[in-house]
């Protein structure tokens, strides 16, 4: 089990932010094992979604605003948006500045900090804890107050984390879900070692 004090220990470390400096769609599936953390809060990665700029349902599509400036960040800012202004959803962004890519955070499995996450999640059974991308931003209590927080630095509230889980070898490959334009485009991945009969 991956703690927080496991970071302090060397046994979990903050990713690389080379490894986020490519395209989304290539990013993506290799987030599938990492660790998000946010206080006493960790949860391993198990379903994202990549967005680009050149995509219709990409939030940088039509360029900058105030709400996406985060997209166009370096690699490895959080970009967290209110979606339906009900929902917040965490984004990892990818690629070089002034790209506008990231990676949806679609699911996570809690690893610690659950007590927490049931406060904040109410009267849901432990597996609907974090099995949507806005489930997950209220379990770890991320808001738009994180957003443009750097993933990568050591002891920011909120982080990306490897503690030497590897992706798996081969994703499970589908549509993305909940947009409706260009929701055919196969940039959705989830973990097999989660969702083994999917």
């Amino acid at each position: 089990m991956t703690s927080r004090d496991d970071v302090a220990a060397g046994r979990a470390e903050p990713v690389q932010r080379s490894l986020l400096a490519g395209d989304a769609p290539d990013v993506a599936p290799r987030l599938l094992g990492k660790l998000l953390a946010a206080g006493a809060c960790t949860g391993r990665i198990v379903e994202v979604e990549a967005y680009t700029a050149d995509d219709p349902a990409s939030h940088s599509h039509r360029g900058r605003t105030a709400r996406n400036a985060s997209m166009f960040g370096p690699p490895g800012t959080l970009y967290v948006y209110l979606s339906h202004g009900v929902h917040h959803c965490a984004n990892v962004v990818t690629g070089a500045v002034g790209d506008g890519q990231a990676v949806l955070l679609r699911a996570v499995t809690p690893v610690t900090g659950l007590d927490e996450m049931r406060d904040r999640r109410g009267e849901v059974p432990d597996h609907r804890l974090t099995d949507g991308p806005g489930k997950l931003c209220q379990a770890f209590g991320v808001d738009r107050r994180h957003d443009g927080a750097d993933l990568c630095a050591l002891g920011g509230p909120v982080q990306l984390l490897d503690d030497g889980t590897p992706a798996p070898d081969h994703s499970i490959v589908g549509p993305r879900v909940g947009i409706s334009r260009a929701a055919e485009v196969p940039w959705r991945w989830r973990d097999p070692r989660t969702f083994p009969h999917t």
